[in-house]
């Protein structure tokens, strides 16, 4: 079993500067956990005191049951995979894969096996005599991939492993890594600042921010369901639009009141969850997905709004149109067949069933 358990670790550096605040976080066996949030908020270094490479200020690791914190990272069978390569330039692709089993001083038999059997999964057999300076980057990548598969460890970390990679490349990569896991289920803890990898790659989703997690949870629960302001904004892209407003009684049901006098019901379903904010500012949350065009076959909880653009994106399949309301930057994502011109009003469709409330003066998700 490969369970990695943090309990209560923190990591503070001179000064008293936190970077990781208490943090308590269950893994099970065989899952794919991603740690995701944006530049400082702890997530490499989480990940770098379950290898061992960070000295934990306080708390404890456990993996398999067992508490790592003095035990060396050679000693805790895990294998990391890292966002440069680290490939030996004088080796070939087999000989960097078997380096770490030739080293631990493993039969040749053995080594050949576990060698060929991931160059297989990795669909790399053809480059196993190439030198690393042969290889295009994602190439390199599943090089990297591979010497940390040939070692059979407990956990498999991955840390930001495909930054360097172009965008096409990202895309195919992410599905090459999903597929690995599908293959060899070994418990995997991958940290990424885009959010777009973390909801495609992970069984769970783990949002951190300011050194704490902010929220866990499956991908589309995180994406359906945030639970605070910071995950609504960063989980979904584009991100999701904030509009100051008022919530006011309206005859037996309430309305969201937005500027300009813009108002828009409530769905009665969320009438109760709301009443206690009767009459204080929200912060009214709608993704650009959920503020469309009248296209939309779907016409259940749809509100009309009027919006004059300042900016229209042609995307192809889609179009994204981005408006100021009183000083409040939204978005709206649009059929492209849609007549959209900058500068005219533009009749749009709020999907009221889509929508979040949140408290201004906590952050949090009513």
């Amino acid at each position: 079993m490969a369970e990695v358990s943090l309990r209560k670790i923190v990591k503070a550096y001179e000064g008293g500067v936190q970077a990781v605040k208490g943090i308590d976080l269950e893994i099970q066996d065989h899952e794919f956990v991603v740690l995701v949030g944006p530049s400082g908020c702890g997530k490499s270094t989480t990940l770098r005191m379950i290898a061992g490479l960070e000295e934990i200020t306080a708390g404890e690791i456990a993996i398999g049951g067992t508490v790592v914190n003095d035990i060396p990272p050679r000693d805790r069978d895990i294998a990391m995979v890292f966002q440069n390569y680290a490939l030996y330039p004088h080796m070939s692709v087999y000989e960097n894969m078997a380096f770490g089993l030739t080293l631990r001083k493993f039969p040749k038999a053995e080594i050949d096996k576990r060698v060929k059997e991931a160059a297989r999964i990795l669909d790399i057999t053809p480059l196993l005599e190439r030198k690393p300076k042969a290889l295009s980057g994602g190439q390199r990548q599943r090089v990297a991939m591979g010497r940390a598969i040939v070692r059979d460890p407990k956990v498999f970390l991955f840390d930001e492993p495909l930054s360097n990679l172009d965008a096409k490349l990202r895309v195919q990569m992410r599905t090459e890594i999903k597929k690995v896991h599908q293959t060899v289920r070994t418990t995997t803890v991958y940290v990424t600042h885009d959010q777009v990898e973390a909801l495609t790659l992970a069984d769970r989703v783990v949002v951190m921010n300011h050194g704490i997690i902010e929220q866990v949870g499956p991908p589309q629960e995180l994406y359906h369901h945030p639970a605070t302001k910071f995950v609504a904004g960063f989980i979904g892209s584009p991100a999701m639009n904030f509009i100051p407003a008022q919530l006011e009684e309206a005859s037996g049901g309430l309305n969201i009141v937005i500027a300009g006098g813009m108002s828009l019901p409530v769905p009665p379903s969320r009438v109760d969850r709301y009443r206690g904010h009767a009459g204080k500012p929200v912060l009214f949350g709608i993704r650009p997905e959920h503020l469309t065009d009248d296209k939309t076959t779907d016409k259940h909880h749809l509100e009309p709004l009027s919006l004059t653009p300042e900016v229209i994106e042609p995307m192809g399949m889609e179009t994204l149109a981005h408006f100021k309301l009183e000083g409040t930057e939204i978005s709206a994502r649009l059929d492209p067949s849609t007549p959209a011109e900058v500068g005219k009003p533009l009749a749009l469709l709020a999907h009221m069933g889509q929508m979040h409330l949140i408290d201004p003066a906590t952050d949090k998700v009513i």
